[in-house]
């Protein structure tokens, strides 16, 4: 589904996601990546990579990046800029155990069937000690519930039709999508989740008045074994 709703827009992705989240993508990925105290030369897998917004600030940071994505077309402008590109799923990840000193992935969790399943998945290929993190969509509280939803409602699809070929799909299925997820799964069920996976140390923000979820989490280290 996601992989239909999407793989058109690849071209000029990046330029209408910044204007229909009103400027504020950018920021969070900025602030997850901060997050995960990137070192240079470690692996990282920037996974629903899509054209590479945060591939590119991974490799900023000095990680040498594989994006995966399951979308050819999407992956494209990510390759086109240097990215070593993978065409796969965040469910089956084609990947030894514990290979990546980072994992990171924005707007994936709403499109899998097993959100548990997906996180397990990408915990097993980051190694003991290595850090996750996420960027995803949130719902407003409060005061603040209404606007969101007149505008996911409203003008997000109106401004979708401005956009052109497949963003008023788009703009449609976007907000009753974030809210039924965000239902589903807010932030503390998240977090266990994540703990169930093998991951620890997992905190998150809300950003945005709510807009914008930023979450991460520890691989948890091997036991030692030591003997008397």
């Amino acid at each position: 589904m996601a992989r239909d709703l999407f793989a058109p827009l690849a071209p000029g992705y990046e330029r209408w996601a910044r204007v229909l989240s009103l400027g504020q993508d950018k920021r969070w990925r900025s602030q997850m990546v901060t997050r995960l105290a990137i070192e240079p030369g470690q692996l990282a897998l920037d996974a629903a990579a899509g054209t590479g917004s945060i591939t590119r600030l991974l490799q900023d940071r000095g990680a040498e990046v594989i994006s995966l994505d399951q979308s050819h077309q999407m992956l494209v402008p990510a390759v086109a800029r240097g990215a070593v590109g993978v065409i796969a799923t965040a469910e089956r990840l084609p990947f030894a155990d514990e290979q990546f000193d980072v994992v990171t992935f924005g707007y994936l969790l709403r499109y899998v069937e097993d959100v548990a399943g997906a996180m397990a998945e990408l915990s097993r290929v980051v190694r003991p000690g290595g850090r996750v993190g996420m960027v995803e969509f949130g719902r407003p509280a409060g005061a603040w519930r209404p606007l969101w939803r007149l505008y996911t409602r409203v003008l997000l699809p109106t401004a979708g039709l401005v956009a052109g070929e497949g963003w008023p799909e788009v703009g449609r299925f976007l907000g009753p999508n974030i809210e039924e997820f965000a239902g589903r799964f807010p932030p503390g069920r998240l977090a266990r989740i994540w703990e169930d996976a093998g991951l620890s140390k997992v905190g998150f923000t809300r950003l945005s008045l709510g807009g914008g979820l930023v979450m991460w989490g520890q691989k948890e280290a091997a036991a030692s074994s030591g003997t008397l």
